[in-house]
């Protein structure tokens, strides 16, 4: 599955913490009948046979609503489940390296705080551009929050989509109105929610909205 821009209006990134007694499998289907557009699954402390399993059974599920499957730094992960992509922060993989271990057709997104971070990004391969902080988070507290100004300056530096991220909720995600982005990814504003499909379905009208505010 390639990317299209429209696949990162609302980007869902898993996190285990927030299930209350219900699977993954279950959340993540919600969300995705909801309207969520891309699925990360973001699970650094889990072992690796334990990863591909659990990304199969997303991948199953999300390829049934033609919603791409990303997962989060683990490459090998990635390739052994047939995802559809994955994504690397700055600190974590070299974006080139990443490119050239999983080929021309799978998506690559990377992490970037400054557009020169997403300039680099885009010349080593990446299909777009995860930029935050763009407001604060409980998901990642020692990142640095990323001004509008740089959101917008880090749209205009490249020629691949970017999705913000960072602390994105009902009562924010207008705020990115403006920017340039192509959408937002939002972690614990689905699955901490205690409703899944319901905030999925408000945060895409939202979405929409914010997307026709250029």
């Amino acid at each position: 599955m390639r990317l299209d821009k429209h696949s990162l209006k609302l980007y869902a990134v898993t996190d285990r913490k927030w299930l209350k007694g219900s699977s993954m499998e279950e959340e993540v289907e919600k969300a995705v009948k909801a309207g969520v557009t891309m699925v990360q699954l973001r699970e650094k402390h889990m072992e690796f046979d334990e990863l591909v399993s659990l990304a199969k059974k997303i991948g199953a599920i999300v390829h049934r609503y033609n919603v791409p499957l990303i997962i989060n730094d683990n490459i090998d992960a990635a390739l052994a489940s047939d995802a559809d992509g994955v994504h690397v922060g700055q600190k974590d993989i070299c974006a080139s390296y990443a490119r050239q271990k999983i080929g021309s057709s799978m998506i690559l997104g990377v992490s970037a705080g400054t557009a020169e971070m997403a300039l680099e990004a885009e010349k080593c391969g990446a299909d777009y551009i995860g930029a935050g902080a763009v407001f604060s988070t409980s998901t990642k507290k020692d990142a640095d929050k990323l001004s509008f100004v740089e959101l917008k300056r880090i749209c205009c530096s490249v020629s691949i989509p970017v999705v913000a991220i960072g602390g994105i909720n009902e009562g924010n995600i207008m705020e990115l109105s403006g920017s340039g982005v192509a959408g937002a990814a939002v972690v614990s504003a689905i699955f901490a929610s205690g409703d899944a499909a319901a905030s999925a379905s408000k945060l895409l009208i939202l979405a929409e909205k914010m997307l026709e505010n250029k």
